[in-house]
């Protein structure tokens, strides 16, 4: 049997090695968006397929969300006849929490997935390096435009759903609920606050950039043929989910720690 401290020093050595992989595949992505030269033809195709072909499934997502959301809120706060908070409450969870981070998944399954399969096929059908072989930078070419398109455009995204959950929440109250459409508006306005808003955006942006950053990475080093592209789209999406998990509460602790 095997040394249970070898076991356990072999993975932890794995993924010492896997993390600082990652990081250099990060430098090198960074260094490769900020110099010229930029490819801004590249850049609007992947913000028109990351941020308007999401739109469908995000604004669905936060449409039954805000809904949702609004009906449990009534039913928890009825318990205490705080039923009036039911507009503070939705608004201040979509916008800081709910809404960049649903968002966030909905990418890392859609558009995570479909960047690593992408970089996977052009990876095992050597279309790579023919881009190295013509002395183009693979780097600039294929991973920059992602991640300079998926850190712009997935703020869009979340202020689109924000609004959208709100929406829905609005509904609810109004048809299920009761609420008064005024009183509604008025409470929700009155209790938003910037910083709400600017929290969830920043999410946003660092959950776009994890987004493409994982999907680029795993399709990047994609190998074995068909079978290696779908485990490079799958370890995308899980990488990506996590990611945007875990960032979500150290960013969350940088603006409201205090």
């Amino acid at each position: 049997m095997n040394n249970p401290l070898a076991v356990v020093g072999r993975f932890f050595l794995n993924f010492l090695a896997a993390v600082g992989r990652l990081a250099v595949f990060a430098g090198r992505s960074l260094a490769a968006t900020f110099s010229p030269p930029f490819y801004f033809r590249l850049i609007g195709q992947q913000m028109l397929v990351i941020g308007y072909y999401s739109l469908p499934v995000v604004g669905l997502t936060a449409l039954f969300t805000g809904a949702v959301l609004a009906l449990q809120i009534f039913l928890g706060s009825s318990r205490f006849g705080a039923e009036s908070a039911v507009p503070n409450i939705v608004v201040v969870g979509l916008t800081r929490e709910l809404g960049p981070v649903l968002a966030g998944l909905m990418l890392g399954g859609r558009v995570g997935a479909a960047i690593a399969a992408e970089l996977g096929t052009m990876r095992v059908t050597e279309q790579i390096d023919a881009l190295i072989t013509l002395q183009t930078n693979p780097f600039k070419y294929l991973v920059a435009p992602r991640l300079v398109a998926a850190t712009l455009t997935t703020p869009l995204l979340v202020l689109v759903a924000d609004i959208i959950g709100v929406m829905g929440g609005y509904l609810v109250g109004i048809h299920r609920l009761d609420f008064n459409s005024m009183v509604y508006l008025k409470n929700t306005y009155d209790f938003l606050e910037a910083i709400d808003v600017e929290s969830g955006l920043v999410k946003a942006a660092v959950f776009g950039f994890l987004i493409a950053l994982m999907g680029c990475y795993h399709g990047f080093h994609s190998k074995g043929g068909a079978q290696g592209v779908g485990r490079a789209t799958t370890d995308a999406v899980v990488s990506s989910l996590i990611l945007i998990l875990i960032s979500n509460y150290f960013v969350t602790e940088a603006f409201f720690s205090q």
